[in-house]
């Protein structure tokens, strides 16, 4: 499939046929005009014979319907192809091929469920169909891309767009240059293609404020009245490698590469890029590699089939033309190579799976020599055809410009930016004391795997933050004066998307009491439960990170039976949380135990306020205060707060003596 954009890279070895029915002469014109790539010129003599047609001349109805889809389809104008290829269907068209493209063309249009089952039809015919088995792939794929689009971010360059085609960008240092078909191109004549003029090469340029101003025709002698465009440069920009159109009434269209000398601003008269001794085939669409070595291209000569990439040394050129081969080139057409660096290489193509028309393709190259080629994916990737990328290389992220006939229903190209933007991965926070209360001023580091390590203080409502990369490792630690450090480990994940993490820490005072949440005891007994261990293994950690301190854990009870039954209690409770530590490593040296029964009823803190509202900020628990309380659930509630252990820091220089 073609376009409008590829005004000169439009090769077609269709003899013209003389009919002498319909009008005769009328018909072999537009066969003739088809014949010499005029398809602009063709798509409106076949609307006009087609329409004089009578309905019961269903074959020549079919014929001409299926030559003007032929038309429409090489201009990029799929809507009015995949008509015409119905119509000719419909009045009995014999050639197969009107069911494959029109299934191309509705793939093209982004119909892929219709697009899919057209392609299936054709493959009940022809089987062993390459071309259809391809496109009934990219049918699914596309299917699939759009519903899992890339990072890129798409917009219309309304700045440099004109109302006619604006096509193939590429930049020349801080010099964007492209290729347009505006109505103030030099030269009056229109294309016999298009309808459009003929295409020159225009440039725009950034101010001082680093802004784009306004296109402008580059100076010297570059364009004529001929179409030029879709050009590339050498490493150090005096040079441009550009394709010219060759025109002439009695032949078909054909394109050359040819070059053009920059001084100062001005560019020379393009002057003819020599490859090989074949005069019948096309060349163009040059693509410079960064090290100046080689220089690919598209050419029609026989290769795999439609248009190749080929390449040849610039060094060295006889000899030296090689086609990329198997993994680049198919039966379809693979056209405008860009050279992102020495071993990249993003390319245009219709015969590899895709989301229809031509998708932008990224190849690796390998040491061994092959190439691995993957779909660029959507929004850089549409139903139309997307091609003629350029990267701005200064730029601190991947972005650039590329063109496409996206929503066109003339099939006319605009060009687009793109743009990678940074992963927005950030790590959100808060340090507080045990009981909730937020701490400013606490010093937080995280250190990565990837060499990075950060370090902030928390603001006065205790939050911080922290920028992170994905797919990273990070050991991340928390501190103040007055409390203990604690630390964390996470990692962010592989995936291409933003991402906000949260960690919080909870600082233990070295001050007062600490409670320990989530340690259960069997009714009435000190047995520690086993939904205790994950509270428990949180404070062996705790001692492990602060292995200078000392602390005594103590236990209390609420205000049921004697007070010498819950000292005995609350002390064997504690003693078994020691047990439990001594166990998992910590030194006794550390540890001390004490139980204290009802004898130290909770303060109501803002933690516990916010758990229990029923009681406020400052409320002392005593048994006289809860038997006030006029509801059973909340003398209950009350218990079960009395109800905990706790942890005092008796020393922080263990060890240091």
């Amino acid at each position: 499939m073609k376009h409008s954009g590829i005004l000169f890279a439009i090769i077609v070895a269709i003899s013209a046929l003389c009919m002498t029915s319909c009008g005769g002469a009328k018909l072999a014109t537009a066969d003739a005009q088809m014949a010499r790539g005029e398809y602009f010129d063709a798509s409106k003599t076949y609307r006009k014979i087609y329409n004089k047609l009578k309905r019961d001349e269903r074959s020549k109805r079919g014929e001409v319907a299926y030559k003007m889809g032929e038309a429409h389809r090489k201009l990029g104008q799929y809507a009015r192809a995949s008509a015409a290829y119905q119509n000719a269907i419909r009045y009995g068209y014999p050639e197969d091929k009107a069911q494959l493209y029109l299934a191309q063309m509705l793939q093209a249009d982004g119909k892929y469920a219709q697009a899919a089952r057209a392609f299936e039809e054709y493959l009940m015919l022809h089987p062993e169909s390459e071309e259809a088995s391809t496109g009934l792939d990219g049918a699914v794929l596309a299917q699939r891309l759009k519903e899992h689009p890339t990072r890129y971010v798409v917009k219309n360059a309304k700045l440099f767009n004109s109302r006619r085609a604006d096509f193939a960008p590429m930049f020349n240092g801080d010099v964007l240059y492209f290729t347009t078909t505006n109505e103030k191109v030099r030269g009056d004549a229109r294309s016999e293609i298009t309808g459009m003029k003929r295409s020159d090469i225009w440039m725009v340029k950034k101010n001082e404020q680093g802004q784009w101003q306004r296109p402008e025709a580059v100076d010297g002698d570059l364009n004529s009245e001929m179409d030029e465009g879709i050009m590339s440069f050498s490493p150090d920009g005096s040079l441009m490698y550009l394709t010219k159109a060759l025109r002439s009434p009695s032949s078909n269209t054909g394109v050359e590469i040819f070059t053009s000398q920059r001084s100062d601003a001005a560019w020379s008269a393009p002057v003819k890029f020599e490859i090989t001794s074949d005069t019948i085939s096309s060349y163009g669409h040059p693509a410079v590699s960064p090290d100046g070595q080689w220089l690919y291209f598209t050419s029609d000569m026989p290769g795999k089939g439609g248009k190749d990439i080929w390449r040849i040394n610039l060094n060295e050129r006889v000899g030296s033309l090689e086609n990329l081969g198997d993994d680049i080139n198919t039966a379809g057409n693979e056209e405008f190579p860009y050279m992102l660096t020495d071993s990249i290489m993003i390319f245009s193509s219709d015969g590899h799976p895709g989301l229809g028309g031509l998708d932008l393709f990224q190849a690796a190259l390998q040491p061994d020599g092959s190439w691995i080629v993957s779909n660029m994916g959507t929004p850089l990737n549409s139903p139309g055809d997307d091609f003629g990328i350029t990267f701005d290389r200064k730029a601190d992220t991947p972005q650039g410009y590329f063109s496409s006939n996206r929503g066109d229903a003339r099939g006319y190209d605009h060009l687009y930016s793109f743009e990678l933007p940074d992963l927005k991965i950030r790590l959100e926070g808060y340090v507080t004391d045990l009981e909730e209360e937020p701490i400013e001023g606490a010093v937080v580091r995280i250190v990565g795997t990837d060499g990075s390590n950060q370090r902030t203080t928390t603001r006065p409502d205790g939050s911080f933050s922290f920028p992170l990369q994905r797919g990273i490792s990070y050991a991340m630690m928390a501190g103040a004066r007055g409390f203990l450090n604690a630390r964390q480990e996470f990692s962010t994940d592989t995936a291409e998307t933003d991402a906000e993490y949260g960690i919080d820490f909870m600082l233990a005072s070295l001050s007062k009491p600490n409670i320990v949440e989530n340690i259960f005891y069997d009714y009435d007994k000190a047995t520690l439960r086993p939904e205790s261990t994950e509270a428990l293994d949180e404070l062996v950690t705790l001692l492990k990170d602060n292995p200078n301190i000392t602390i005594e854990m103590t236990s209390h009870t609420d205000r049921h039976g004697t007070a010498e039954y819950n000292i005995d209690l609350s002390n064997r409770r504690a003693k078994s949380v020691v047990d439990y530590l001594i166990a998992a490593g910590i030194s006794p040296d550390r540890l001390k135990y004490q139980g204290f029964g009802k004898s130290r009823p909770k303060t109501v803190t803002k933690r516990v306020n916010r758990l229990f509202p029923q009681f406020n900020e400052g409320d002392e628990l005593t048994e006289e205060f809860i038997l006030a309380l006029p509801e059973e659930a909340d003398r209950d509630a009350a218990d079960q707060i009395n109800r905990r252990t706790e942890f005092n820091v008796l020393s922080v220089d263990y060890n240091m003596q």
